[in-house]
């Protein structure tokens, strides 16, 4: 049998950690996490990692592996994802990799290209212009030095936006230039699933989310980190929306709100960018029979 790579991918909230600790224990395997945020052991509740119970299942790779000060990037993770999965293979002719991280699963699938080290004074210095001045000063200093970019790429997205202005200052090239055009050659195969819902009930799902995240602890996990807030790791949504609680600027419920709303824009994006993926095998994320539909697919090809 063919080493083959299940991947379970989708927007968050739409249930795929429980589908892939059903799917890895049916198969007798291991898990690789695909998540760019919940690979840091001091976040918890905003990330929505797994619980204690879940991990406990079954081991899960690049969950608990760094520190919040460590800087992890896309090529990190197929360096890190790649060592894991041939751990993986040496027990399994089967591994599962979930996330929602679209970047990171391109780059485990394709490879990336070799993009120059960025100084850290110039990352550190676009941090903090953007922590300054906001989305809209990335928005157009990006028009101006990387029109490239700024056509094409996810305006909206500001840690992508920082990155393709720290190799446009670095590499003095726009980040597009970078595109990989043709795939990496890969010694298994690969068989990516994608979970949805309806948008109302994924959407009605995320509010409830937030909820539980809120009645968990999320208050008091975001203010023990609040030293930490200008590190990139905490440059996500769960932890911003608390920060601006906590300078004032919102009230509870103004956060928790925006906090839903962010989710939900983020989810959105997480769609856009997985519905071009040709490859993905689409399933409603209710199907009673979602198993063995999967399980169906592993045997056809």
């Amino acid at each position: 049998m063919h080493k083959t790579c299940i991947i379970i991918a989708g927007p968050t909230a739409v249930g795929k950690t429980s589908l892939a600790i059903q799917l890895a224990s049916a198969l007798n395997t291991q898990i690789i996490s695909a998540d760019s945020r919940q690979c840091y052991k001091e976040l918890n509740i905003a990330v929505a990692k797994p619980s204690m119970q879940e991990l406990a299942q079954v081991h899960h790779y690049f969950i608990n592996s760094h520190s919040i000060d460590q800087h992890v990037s896309a090529a990190d993770f197929e360096v890190y994802a790649l060592d894991s999965i041939e751990t993986i293979f040496q027990k399994s002719d089967v591994a599962v990799m979930v996330g929602g991280t679209g970047l990171y699963i391109k780059a485990f699938c394709e490879g990336l290209d070799t993009i120059p080290p960025i100084a850290e004074h110039v990352r550190q210095q676009i941090s903090d212009d953007y922590r300054l001045h906001g989305i809209t000063w990335l928005q157009e200093k990006l028009k101006n030095e990387d029109p490239d970019y700024y056509v094409q790429g996810e305006m909206l997205n500001p840690q992508r936006m920082m990155r393709a202005l720290e190799v446009k200052r670095s590499a003095g090239q726009s980040i597009t230039s970078y595109q990989r055009r043709t795939k990496k050659d890969r010694s298994f195969r690969m068989l990516k699933i994608g979970l949805e819902l309806p948008r109302p009930l994924l959407y009605e799902r995320i509010n409830t989310r937030v909820d539980d995240m809120m009645k968990a602890g999320l208050e008091d996990e975001a203010k023990d980190l609040l030293k930490y807030k200008d590190l990139n790791a905490l440059q996500t949504v769960g932890y911003k929306e608390m920060f601006r609680f906590f300078d004032g600027e919102l009230s509870r419920e103004e956060a928790t709100s925006l906090l839903k709303q962010n989710t939900r824009h983020y989810a959105k994006r997480q769609l856009t960018w997985f519905k071009k993926d040709e490859e993905i095998h689409w399933v409603n994320a209710q199907a009673p029979s979602i198993l063995e539909t999967i399980q169906y697919l592993l045997q056809v090809r």
